[in-house]
């Protein structure tokens, strides 16, 4: 069964009757049915249970949770739901919607985008259209169990989301590009005194399509994190433990991104799209793993051409979650101990540039440890050149890399800008642009980390960046101090009065 689970679900409700044990005669008393589980149905939950939440919502004219309960009992069903919500306890039978919205209720879970309803009828699948969650249906045999199903579903949802985004970009609008452009000489300023921040507010004025651009807040970072099998090598001294600890510290709100981004008035949210350790349960991290870290580069691909479609859809996601809720304007960062290996891989492939020359130091390695570093991208790269896009991010990327590439599309596609952060930032913009051109126009580049390949990235993609701090701490912290920079520049063409409004000719 695939383990992608967490990267599409939060819930898995499941109809009882038909769909994980054979229906029993409509005439059998309660005290003498028998539950005969499906196919391989307890295994299959308990490897589900391992990666999801499980429920179940089921029809039934006088059983309680409770009966249902000790039906299942004895296969070992029972212990493997947590939440059973029958239509005697919903006081109603589905269609209607009670029963399933009792069982996320139950599992706290709100989110219906991320919720799989299992069925075998037309009222199952009327329940879920009412709710608003997927749906699956069980093939009838009365043979395949529940996980077959899921696959099924799963192998269907691989890649929708960012294929779906990437062929939703559209350009900013050029005509009140050109009217803001023309707007800013009007001010009561010189033309051209404010030096760059006038293009910032011109681009910002050609992605919202208002020669005042409205203010791009709230803002949100989302800190993607992954582990890279890379580190094996000894490409980083830092174990990969760091990861996970700085998860947690991102949850608990005191990393650095925490402290800049709350400077800002920026929220901070962290995606798990592929950390190697036990998730850290906490409401601000968001389990979306894909894997538990990648593959050792060195040795063959870091990922599956399905686990990096998975990692882009996450990120696509992730940036759409964020648009509904409100922000108009979203930041990418990114943790994961030795993922300026990958990083520079791919900006080196991407961008046709020297791995010798390319590849840094990181989190301040030393010369040796350079030269092994620069060795094992010159040879990544060496592997696929040739290669499509996303065959590349396949081989030599990282999972929060990937899910920081569909971000980028998604918060194109959802026509807010976003700013980029540093070198493992922009190593997901390479791949972006190379995936999907259209969304460059909805850039903004945060700053100029000193990592080499950041600078490779810039020029490559035609991005300016608005700081040079010499930043190269990654988490999204050089992206978050650009922000106020961006704000004002909205700002000024907003606010800032024309020389006619003040009587001057």
């Amino acid at each position: 069964m695939t383990p992608l689970i967490p990267a599409y679900l939060d819930l898995i409700v499941f109809d009882i009757g038909g769909t994980l044990v054979h229906e029993g005669p409509p005439t059998a008393a309660v005290a003498d049915l028998v539950a005969r589980p499906i196919g391989d149905a307890v295994a299959e939950l308990a490897t589900l249970a391992a990666q999801v939440k499980l429920a179940a919502a089921t029809d039934t004219a006088v059983m309680t949770e409770t009966q249902v309960r000790e039906l299942l009992e004895p296969v070992g069903l029972a212990s493997l739901l947590p939440v059973v919500v029958t239509s005697v306890d919903a006081g109603a039978a589905k269609p209607d919607p009670a029963s399933l919205r009792l069982a996320m209720e139950r599992s706290k879970v709100d989110d219906v985008s991320r919720v799989l309803f299992v069925g075998n009828t037309e009222r199952d699948a009327g329940a879920a259209a009412a709710v608003g969650c997927h749906y699956a249906m069980v093939d009838g045999t009365g043979e395949n169990g529940p996980g077959g199903v899921v696959d099924q579903w799963l192998a269907e949802r691989v890649g929708v989301a960012f294929r779906g985004a990437a062929a939703s970009v559209v350009e900013p609008d050029e005509t009140t590009r050109e009217e803001a452009r023309a707007r800013h000489d009007q001010l009561t300023k010189p033309q051209g005194s404010l030096g760059r921040l006038e293009q910032l507010g011109v681009d910002l004025a050609a992605m919202t399509g208002d020669v005042r651009p409205p203010d791009p807040f709230p803002a949100c970072v989302a800190v993607f994190a992954g582990d890279h099998g890379v580190l094996e090598a000894g490409v980083s001294p830092w174990p990969q433990e760091v990861t996970t600890a700085m998860v947690a510290t991102f949850a608990n709100g005191s990393a650095a991104v925490n402290a800049i981004a709350g400077s800002a008035g920026i929220d901070v949210v962290v995606v798990d799209v592929g950390v190697a350790l036990e998730p850290v349960e906490h409401p601000r991290v968001w389990n979306r793993r894909v894997a538990a870290g990648t593959a050792d580069l060195s040795r063959g691909p870091a990922m599956t051409r399905t686990q990096a479609l998975a990692a882009l859809d996450v990120g696509v996601s992730t940036a759409t979650r964020l648009v509904e809720a409100g922000n108009r304007c979203l930041i990418g960062g990114d943790m994961g101990i030795g993922n300026t290996t990958p990083s520079a891989a791919l900006i080196t492939a991407l961008t046709g540039g020297d791995a010798r020359v390319l590849t840094g130091r990181g989190t301040g390695i030393d010369d040796a440890t350079l030269s092994l570093k620069a060795g094992i991208v010159a040879d990544a790269v060496g592997r696929v050149d040739g290669l499509e896009p996303l065959d590349v991010l396949a081989e030599i990327g990282g999972l929060e890399v990937a899910a920081l590439a569909g971000f980028l599309i998604g918060g194109a596609a959802g026509r807010v800008p976003v700013i980029v952060d540093g070198v493992i930032a922009l190593a997901a913009a390479t791949v972006a642009d190379a995936l999907c051109p259209q969304a460059r126009a909805w850039w903004i580049a945060g700053h100029r980390s000193t990592e080499p390949a950041a600078s490779a990235a810039l020029e490559h993609l035609g991005l300016d960046p608005v700081l040079d701090l010499e930043l190269r701490l990654g988490e999204g912290t050089g992206a978050a101090l650009a922000y106020p920079v961006v704000r004002a520049a909205a700002t000024v063409l907003r606010e800032m009065a024309t020389m006619a409004e003040i009587g001057i000719a």
